[in-house]
C-alpha cells in the first residue's frame, strides 16, 4: 500500500471509527489520535457557537459535531474559518432532526457574525468622522460592522427562550465592534437597515447620493422628512463607529 493510501486510511479512521484501522496501528493508539483531533474540533465549534451548543444535551451536541467532523471536507485549521465551515455544513449538508429547533440556522449565522465582527481587521481606508463631515465625506460601513435580517429574534434565544415560530415582522440587526473593541448588538428599524445596506452595497456614497436614492425609493414620504431622518440616523451610526469615512 502506498504512503498516500496509508495516510488516507489514517484520516478516514480518525474521522469515522467504523472505517478499517490503518495497517501498522492498533485500536488503542488510533483511539488516542481520534480523541485528540475530535476534541479539538468540538472545542472550536462549541466556543464559536455557545448559545447553540447550550440548547442540546451533551450527547446530542457531540453527535452533531461528529457528523461535521466525519462528513465535511474542512480544509482549514484556523479557528474563525472552522466556525465558518461548520455554518456551511449546517446550511448545505446537514439534515435537521426532531431535536433541532426551527431557528437553528439563523442562530448559528448570528453567532458566526459575532465571531466575525470580533476578529475582523479594520480597513485602513476607513477613518473616523463626525457630524461636521457628513456632507463632504465618502460614507462607508465599517469593516467590523455587519447588517443582518432574521425571521427569529435570535438575540434573545437561550435555553429558557426557544421560540417555536418566527416573529410577526422581520428582525433587523447590526452587529458591530465599538471604539473599545467590544462586540455590540443594535436592533434596527427597516429604514435604517436599508440605508446601511445601501451604503454597504455601494462600498462608499456621498450623503447627496444617499439622499437622492431615498427620495426616489420612498416616494410616499416627504423629501425633507427623509433627508432629516437620514441625517439623524447617520449621526447616530457615526457616533457608534458603524458608519465611517472612506479615504
Amino acid at each position: 500500500m502506498s504512503f498516500t493510501a496509508v495516510q488516507q486510511s489514517f484520516i478516514d479512521h480518525i474521522r469515522d471509527p467504523s472505517m478499517p484501522i490503518p495497517l501498522g496501528t492498533d485500536t488503542r493508539r488510533m483511539k488516542i489520535y481520534r480523541e485528540l483531533f475530535f476534541n479539538n474540533i468540538k472545542g472550536f465549534v462549541s466556543n464559536a457557537f455557545p448559545v447553540l451548543c447550550s440548547l442540546y444535551e451533551e450527547q446530542q451536541w457531540e453527535a452533531l459535531v461528529q457528523q461535521f467532523f466525519a462528513n465535511h471536507d474542512c480544509k482549514t485549521p484556523i479557528f474563525i474559518e472552522i466556525a465558518g465551515e461548520f455554518l456551511v455544513f449546517l446550511q448545505h449538508e446537514y439534515q435537521p432532526t426532531e431535536v433541532d429547533d426551527a431557528f437553528m440556522l439563523e442562530l448559528a449565522h448570528y453567532e458566526w457574525l459575532e465571531l466575525l465582527v470580533a476578529t475582523e481587521r479594520d480597513n485602513p481606508l476607513h477613518y473616523q468622522i463626525d457630524e461636521s463631515d457628513l456632507d463632504t465625506a465618502k460614507l462607508c460601513v465599517s469593516a467590523s460592522a455587519k447588517v443582518a435580517q432574521y425571521c427569529f429574534d435570535v438575540q434573545r434565544i437561550s435555553p429558557d427562550y426557544r421560540p417555536c415560530s418566527a416573529s410577526e415582522q422581520p428582525n433587523f440587526f447590526c452587529i458591530y465592534r465599538d471604539k473599545q473593541d467590544e462586540v455590540c448588538f443594535l436592533q434596527l428599524n427597516p429604514l435604517t437597515a436599508q440605508v446601511l445596506a445601501y451604503i454597504e452595497q455601494n462600498r462608499m456614497v456621498k450623503f447627496e447620493q444617499l439622499s437622492q436614492w431615498l427620495i426616489t425609493t420612498f416616494t410616499q414620504i416627504e423629501s425633507h422628512v427623509l433627508i432629516s431622518g437620514a441625517r439623524q440616523l447617520l449621526v447616530e451610526m457615526i457616533g457608534k463607529g458603524i458608519v465611517k469615512g472612506y479615504r
